[in-house]
């Protein structure tokens, strides 16, 4: 699942610079989808690339990806341009967004050592889950390019199948899995994403192998789950740990997550972080994807 760049394709990127996007709404504009395409077609390999990129998110046994583009960051930097191209690329997949209106494009995930230390810009453990699990309409995917990757080496990224997880489990739990008996977190001020949907199942009732598995580890202790409820989404989670694959992003790094397959978190950063400057903690930043109607991803 780790795609490097060709190098001829490296080359051609690197003198490539494309224009600012232009956002509809939440969305990335269609005609700056069409224009980043032209420009980047015409590169040697592009289409080549994007289309492994594809079938790396949504063929068979596939999930997630982590696009290999650290020369790129390299040469051109963290900025505007180096974004672009990363935006360009995800827009092969599907159409990005921003569900928060009050952030631009990209959201930027650092490292804060005063933050819930379970979240996603703490310092601790950021267990299994979905991102808008309370949403009725969750991104399809969610991506994360690397920045910085913590300089004193922990915080290493996990991901797991979440639909292998729950054929491993008796029908009981299954069953339990599927009632709308969940709920976490709040939700507000959001675009593009549906409505609050709670309680919700964590099994949607498609068919095995499809459909979102709505999972979050934090309902486990922040949420007032009923004794069985609590005991099968449990079970899940043990799974999912299971059966978890780990790696470190390094600078440059490009995780794409199809979220009806996948599901993410994070090891905890290594101790000592409030010796950082902040200017030096692990950076990323988060961008989200809306699979187009019709796709075999689309809500």
């Amino acid at each position: 699942m780790f795609i490097d760049i060709p190098s001829e394709l490296e080359a051609a990127l690197t003198d490539r610079s494309l224009p600012p996007w232009e956002l509809d709404g939440s969305f990335l504009a269609q005609s700056t989808m069409e224009r980043y395409r032209t420009e980047l077609m015409a590169t040697s390999r592009f289409e080549e690339t994007a289309g492994i990129l594809r079938h790396a998110l949504t063929g068979e046994g596939g999930g997630y990806a982590v696009l290999r583009l650290g020369n790129l960051s390299k040469a051109l930097g963290a900025g505007d341009r180096f974004r672009r191209l990363a935006t360009a690329f995800a827009a092969e997949v599907a159409v990005p967004f921003s569900p928060f209106p009050r952030w631009p494009l990209w959201k930027d995930i650092g490292v804060k050592v005063d933050k819930d230390p379970g979240r996603s810009s703490g310092i601790g453990y950021n267990a299994f889950h979905m991102d808008l699990v309370n949403a009725t309409r969750p991104p399809d995917y969610t991506t994360l390019l690397c920045v910085r990757p913590d300089p004193l080496g922990g915080g290493p990224s996990i991901l797991s199948d979440a639909h292998a997880a729950v054929a491993r489990l008796s029908e009981d739990s299954r069953a339990l899995l599927a009632e709308l008996a969940y709920h976490y977190g709040t939700f507000f001020d959001l675009f593009g994403v549906g409505e609050e949907y709670k309680p919700f199942p964590i099994l949607d009732g498609s068919d095995p192998g499809e459909g979102f598995i709505r999972f979050t580890a934090k309902m486990l202790e922040r949420s007032e789950l009923g004794q069985a409820h609590t005991d099968a989404a449990r079970e899940l989670a043990e799974e999912l740990v299971r059966g978890q694959v780990s790696f470190m992003l390094q600078p440059g790094d490009y995780l794409i997550v199809n979220q009806r397959r996948f599901l993410h978190g994070r090891e905890a950063l290594h101790s000592g972080q409030e010796t950082v400057p902040v200017s030096d903690r692990r950076l990323l930043l988060q961008l989200f994807l809306r699979a187009p109607a019709g796709d075999g991803s689309a809500a």
